[in-house]
């Protein structure tokens, strides 16, 4: 989410939210903003996302149940899950465990290419959990990848994601920069959560990520050519294609393909820091 939307209805340091003290803000957008609160009953603390108060109204309520109750079962290890999504003070409070950073601010830092490979598989395996409970998460972008200790990370909003896009934009839900066409068109589908983890994927290895209209080859491309394996880089290149039918057709595949890349991309690519060094 970018930083520096206000809302009139923000929460103030030190405000007390039921049983949540605020701490600090940690970002927010059209939508929402998230806050590091303490959980005074339990001694920790925790991330609270809560929407701004124009869009806590009975509709928006509505869908945010049916999302929430669609994206119950996805329980997994790179999945972040709902501590708590309850109503206080007039208010739509919900409650995540609390990551270290997002991947939006690691990407800050270098990344070297173990990491980048080992992030990848994690946001794929949870992508892959949500396709084969036919969840399209809408939404898979670097700050809505959530970093914890030893570089495990967790991927959140699902179901959410879809209800703050559909309230604020009101068409075709996502974030523009990690968005593929046809969803912009509101027509997602899981090629379409394939073509966001592709983007990110790119900015991972390259430190560019390829803009409209995603021309070939895309930016960063000179960078990848001299360290990545060519089927690597084949791999991303078919997971970023324009057109939805060309991708792979949800992440169970692209993770079964990442899998049996991966050895040989970073076997190749320490041949070749041997080689140069």
């Amino acid at each position: 989410m970018p930083n520096g939307h206000k809302s009139s209805s923000e929460l103030k340091i030190r405000q007390k939210l039921g049983k949540y003290r605020i701490e600090r803000r940690l970002g927010a957008g059209g939508f929402a903003a998230v806050y590091q609160a303490m959980d005074t009953v339990q001694g920790i603390r925790v991330a609270i996302k809560v929407p701004h108060s124009q869009y806590t109204t009975d509709a928006v309520l509505t869908e945010f149940r049916k999302e929430i109750r669609t994206t119950a079962p996805l329980e997994h290890d790179n999945i972040l899950p709902i501590k708590d999504a309850s109503i206080i003070e007039d208010r739509l409070v919900v409650v995540f465990p609390l990551g270290d950073e997002t991947l939006q601010q690691r990407m800050m830092r270098r990344i070297c290419l173990e990491t980048a490979f080992e992030i990848t598989e994690q946001i794929l395996r949870a992508t892959a959990l949500a396709h084969s409970h036919h969840v399209i998460h809408c939404d898979i972008k670097p700050e809505n990848v959530i970093v914890f200790a030893g570089n495990r990370i967790r991927l959140a909003d699902f179901g959410i994601a879809k209800v703050s896009q559909k309230t604020v934009q009101g068409g075709g839900t996502g974030t523009v920069g990690y968005m593929a066409p046809e969803q912009a068109m509101g027509k997602p589908s899981f090629r379409s959560d394939v073509f966001s983890i592709g983007l990110i994927v790119w900015r991972l290895l390259s430190g560019q990520w390829p803009e409209w209209p995603f021309e070939w080859p895309a930016a960063g491309y000179p960078k990848l050519r001299g360290r990545i394996h060519p089927e690597f880089i084949d791999f991303m290149r078919r997971a970023i294609e324009i057109n939805p039918r060309h991708r792979y057709r949800d992440a169970e595949q692209m993770l079964a393909i990442f899998l049996k890349l991966k050895n040989r991309t970073l076997r190749h690519a320490k041949l070749r820091r041997r080689a140069s060094a």
